[in-house]
Order: structure tokens, then C-alpha cells, then sequence
């Protein structure tokens, strides 16, 4: 399990989002005339690859060429370059230009995702129950420098993860290793700095290509965990600790050439990247301009513009603004050059289960939200999908389920929610609605509160600073029934979603489990479906739990899946969507 993350706020569409964390999504619009998100995202697209599948170079982009340079508009600044901090979703994507980890994403055209070795040979051997994991490195791998990467490398990659300013990263594989939450750090308190490492019974490193894990527990899921950024290789002689930030040493096809921190990153070429190395990744590009401070509405007008260098110009993560979808949608030129895309972020109304004692309450409440009103004032049909259950149509396991009835009433069922009540003897119950200060989050208050209204709730509502609102909703003893909450897979498999949200032995201020759940059945089934050996047999017994737990327990109501819409300069070629991390793929773009 991760350290507990908060859950934040989307500040507009096409928010940063944290994978493990916050929803984002983008776009805008009505529902008319959108161009609706392929269903690319199910189990049968996700799957584990063999040692040729993760064998290079890359498959070609059809009508590829090398040279020229690509311009990337971004809103928001990097806020970290270090593989061990990264886990935004901006970030998470350009870091795929620089950084290798052991395993990664090969996303095909069609949407079909498979994880393969990325330094490694393959996505990993497996004994001792799924407890130790065993690694292979590829010959052939280079930093920028020339040097080889070894496994020596990989191991330093990982114990610098206990070192106390690496905080922002997920620590999956650490705490995996040595111990929950902040418990592993005590295995090496300042990293590999001072010349110790961990014991070879907690990860071994052989020879100069192997890279043994021995887990406290069976962890099925490995071959994803792996493939987070941070486990990858760092060369001790360039690692500057927190000034890693700003100059990552490079194991990918591009390396940073000027880095004007908050303004403005420019990737170079790596000449001593081998392509037979890498199943994922091309260097068609000679440079990508990353530029910083665009907002959504600048974005947008100059890539619909598409004038000068501007054609040759795309964005990582931000969205379509939604004032301008229709324009987009209207211009039969700039649609041709757009996608709209579901992502793996889910916003919910969590249900603070310690204040909302009554199930009948919360089934009234689950069946009077209005999901529709709501995903309209956070951009219709290019904003998202109206959410029917617990988890994201892109997780592997996936499957259809409806027990609220959000598909035939949209806007809510103020009669169904009444009915609940009134035999309940709770009608006028009194709802405290916190939500935090937002253009967006103030509009959604008001068609929530009518619609709760009309189902015979007494409505409060509690605006909230917007700069505080995350740490607000994230404590146990918070003053809130109701509250807006969003979360996003690490991976595309829910065991990154329904333990950290309701696994009741997680509930703690700054925490994740945002409903406050403690259901001693829930928190043994969450075990039992952990210790499953296989991921594939493992997916869909969490959808399972997910339908339970929403159905009898109604810890909150998910409102919607979001989307990602994007737009990009006419001169851009090889485009696609990388559904796991819910941003465009840039491993396979060219210039015309």
C-alpha cells in the first residue's frame, strides 16, 4: 500500500492530478455534437507482456520522420524532475522521455496496454508465494554519459527512496520491503548516503544484471509497482540529492539540454540510447520546448489557431477549455486532430460514515445526486462519462453495474430518495455540505443542494477555502456529512483504489479513507483479495468487493469518470493516449 496521499481538489478541467490521488479530467461542453470516448479501457486490454514483448526497438509510427522540434504548452510548472518525487500526472508523462524504470507501458494505437520489461529483461519472475521478485537488467543500457547501468544502479534507485526529503513519490516498493507507512524509513534512515544498504534477505542484487525483492508479503501486482518512476536506475556519482530536481540524469532517449525552473524545460537527444533496449520509446524528435504558465483558454486558442510553430506544438495535460469545446467540435480540422478519452479519476460525494450513522440515509442521499447537473458544470460530455459504480471504467475487471439507477435518472430520483426516508422516519434530515470555494465547486453546490431538497433532506452548506479544503476533508474528525472527494489508480488494477479508500484500518487524519468505512468484513475481504497470486484472477473479485461495499455500505456516490480532451497542432504526427496515466503518450511523436 502507498503512504496515504490526500485527495485534491481539480482547481479547473484539465487539472494536475496525482495518480493514487486527485481526479482531473478536462474539456467542456453539452452533451450535443461530442465526440464520445472510445471503450478502449477494459480487462482484456491490459495485460502482462512476455520477454518479446519487451524486447526493442519500438514498432515503428507509420509515416514517421526524424528531426524538428516539438512545443509542449503546459498550465502548471513541473513541481519535481527527480524520478524518486514524481507523481503528477504531467510529470509522470514527460518523465517517460528521460527516465526507465524496470518495467513500463507499451500502449499500442488501438488502446491495448501491455506492461513489459523496460530495463528489465521481462515483467518479472515470482517465487515464494509472490513474496520475491526476481529481475534481469537488458545488455546494452546506458546513462547519458555513456556508463553502463547496472543493478548496483537500480539498488541506489530504490534506497534513496528511505532517504527523509524523498517525500512526494509513491512507496509502494519501500514499504512493500521494509514496513507500512512512514516504518520503512527506520530500515535506512538516510538512504544509501552514508554507505549502508539494505540487507540482501530484503533486496539483493547478485550480480551486475540481477535485482532480487523480497517482500514482507505476496504481491501479485509487482510488475506494476515497478513500473512507477521511481524504480529505476540513479548513478550514485550524479545523484545531488534534492537537487536532482533540477538535472535527473538520464536513462531514455532524451536527456535535459536547459531547465529555467518554473519556466521552462527543453530535452535534448541522448546519443547513448540504444532503441534495441527499448520496447516503448522512439527519438524521432530532435527537441521537445516544454513551456510553462499557459492556461487552458491560451492553450487551446493557439493549437486551434494552429499558426507558425504553433502546428508543431502539443500539450502533455492540458485540456480543452470548456469554453471553447464547441469551437473545437465545430472545426471539422481541429477535431480530425483531437481525442476525447476516459481517464483512470473517478470524483465522488464521499459520505462521512461517522457523522451518516444510517445506511437508509446514505442509500437516500446515493439515489437523490444529481451525477449528470454535476458533470455538466464540470464540462458535460467531453468532461467526462456519468459514474454508475466505485471504480473507472480504465481498471482492469471492470464491468457495467448500475444499482442507484444513474443512467435512467441522471438528474437524481427525488421519489426513490423520499420513499427511503420517510420509511426510515429520517425525512428533513439535516445535511452538512462542505465544498471548497471554486467557480466550479460553487455552481455544483447549488444543483446539489436543490436536488437533495427535492428528496426531502435540510440543506447547509459550508463553503471552504480552497487552499485548505484538502487538509479539511481529510480529517477523521472534520464537521462535514458530505463532501466532494477523487482518486485515481496507481496502475490500471483497483488494488490502488479500494484498499486506500476503504480499508477501515487505514483511518487517520491527512488519510484517504475519506468515508471513514470500518467494516470488519470489508477490511478481510481487502486482505483476501491482496493475497490473490494473480492479477487477472484478482481484477474482477475487486469489482466485486467495490459493488458490495457501494451497495450495502454507500460510503459516498460516485458522480463521474473523467476525461481527458485534447487538441494538437496540425504538424504533430503519432499522437495517441496513454490510458494509464491519462495524458498523451509523447514516446511516439514526430514533426511532418
Amino acid at each position: 500500500m502507498s503512504r496515504v496521499r490526500l485527495g485534491a481538489v481539480a482547481l479547473a478541467a484539465g487539472a494536475l492530478v496525482l495518480t493514487g490521488c486527485s481526479s482531473g479530467g478536462g474539456g467542456g461542453g453539452s452533451d450535443n455534437n461530442s465526440a464520445p470516448a472510445k471503450d478502449k479501457n477494459k480487462a482484456e486490454n491490459y495485460s502482462l507482456g512476455t520477454a518479446a514483448d519487451s524486447t526493442g526497438p519500438a514498432a515503428e509510427v507509420p509515416g514517421a520522420k526524424k528531426g524538428g522540434a516539438i512545443t509542449v504548452l503546459q498550465r502548471d510548472a513541473f513541481n519535481h524532475l527527480d524520478p524518486g518525487q514524481i507523481y503528477y500526472s504531467d510529470v509522470l508523462t514527460v518523465q517517460m522521455l528521460y527516465n526507465r524504470s524496470l518495467t513500463s507501458y507499451k500502449v499500442a494505437q488501438d488502446g491495448t496496454v501491455k506492461v513489459v520489461g523496460d530495463l528489465a529483461t521481462d515483467t518479472g519472475t515470482s517465487s515464494d508465494g509472490g513474496k520475491t521478485w526476481k529481475y534481469t537488467l537488458k545488455d546494452g543500457l546506458k546513462f547519458e554519459d555513456g556508463t553502463d547501468i547496472t543493478s548496483a544502479d537500480v539498488r541506489w534507485g530504490i534506497e534513496r527512496l528511505y532517504a527523509p526529503f524523498e517525500t512526494d513519490g509513491p512507496l509502494y516498493i519501500p514499504q512493500w520491503l521494509s514496513g507500512e507507512g512512514n516504518e520503512f524509513r527506520k530500515a535506512l534512515p538516510n538512504g544509501p548516503y552514508d554507505g549502508k544498504h539494505l540487507p540482501d534477505s530484503v533486496l539483493s542484487t547478485p550480480d551486475a544484471k540481477t535485482v532480487i525483492f523480497h517482500f514482507k508479503k505476496p504481491h501479485a501486482d509487482a510488475p506494476y509497482a515497478v513500473a512507477m518512476p521511481n524504480v529505476g536506475a540513479v548513478k550514485a556519482s550524479k545523484d545531488t540529492k534534492q537537487k536532482y530536481d533540477n538535472a535527473p540524469f538520464s536513462s531514455g532517449p532524451y536527456k535535459v539540454g536547459k531547465y529555467n525552473v518554473g519556466r521552462s524545460l527543453t530535452l535534448v537527444k541522448n546519443p547513448n540510447w540504444d532503441p534495441k533496449t527499448d520496447p516503448i520509446r522512439h527519438q524521432y524528435v530532435d527537441t521537445f520546448n516544454i513551456d510553462f504558465g499557459h492556461q487552458l483558454d491560451d492553450s487551446t486558442r493557439r493549437l486551434l489557431a494552429d499558426q507558425g510553430a504553433d502546428k508543431n506544438a502539443i500539450s502533455f495535460s492540458n485540456a480543452v477549455a470548456p469554453e471553447l469545446t464547441q469551437k473545437v467540435l465545430s472545426d471539422t480540422t481541429a477535431k480530425a486532430r483531437s481525442f476525447v478519452e476516459i481517464q483512470p479519476y473517478v470524483d465522488y460525494i464521499s459520505f462521512n460514515m461517522s457523522r451518516l450513522k444510517d445506511v437508509n440515509v446514505r442509500k437516500a442521499l446515493a439515489y437523490a445526486m444529481p451525477n449528470g447537473q454535476i458533470l455538466q458544470q464540470n464540462g458535460g460530455a467531453t468532461g467526462g462519462d456519468i459514474a454508475t459504480n466505485l471504480l473507472s471504467p480504465s481498471l482492469a475487471g471492470w464491468k457495467a453495474s448500475d444499482p442507484f439507477g444513474k443512467k435512467t435518472h441522471p438528474s437524481g430520483d427525488p421519489a426513490k430518495a423520499k420513499e427511503i426516508l420517510t420509511k426510515a422516519g429520517k425525512l428533513n434530515t439535516e445535511i452538512v455540505y462542505g465544498y471548497p470555494n471554486t467557480d466550479v465547486q460553487q455552481k455544483v453546490s447549488v444543483v446539489v443542494t436543490q436536488a437533495l431538497e427535492r428528496a426531502g433532506f435540510k440543506v447547509q452548506k459550508k463553503e471552504v477555502d480552497s487552499n485548505v479544503w484538502r487538509t479539511a476533508i481529510a480529517e477523521v474528525g472534520n464537521k462535514f456529512d458530505i463532501y466532494r472527494t477523487s482518486w485515481g489508480a496507481d496502475w490500471p488494477v483497483a488494488s490502488t483504489v479500494v484498499p486506500l479508500l476503504y480499508d477501515g484500518r487505514i483511518i487517520a487524519d491527512g488519510g484517504s479513507n475519506y468515508a471513514h468505512i470500518d467494516v470488519p468484513g470489508v477490511n478481510s475481504e481487502i486482505d483476501r483479495v491482496n493475497a490473490v497470486p494473480d492479477v487477472k484472477t484478482a481484477a474482477p473479485e475487486w469489482m466485486t468487493l467495490a459493488d458490495k461495499i457501494f451497495t450495502e455500505d454507500v460510503p459516498g456516490v460516485p458522480t463521474f469518470y473523467n476525461k481527458l480532451y485534447s487538441v494538437w497542432g496540425s504538424n504533430v504526427g503519432g499522437v495517441k493516449y496513454h490510458s494509464v496515466y491519462g495524458t498523451v503518450d509523447p514516446t511516439g511523436v514526430y514533426v511532418k
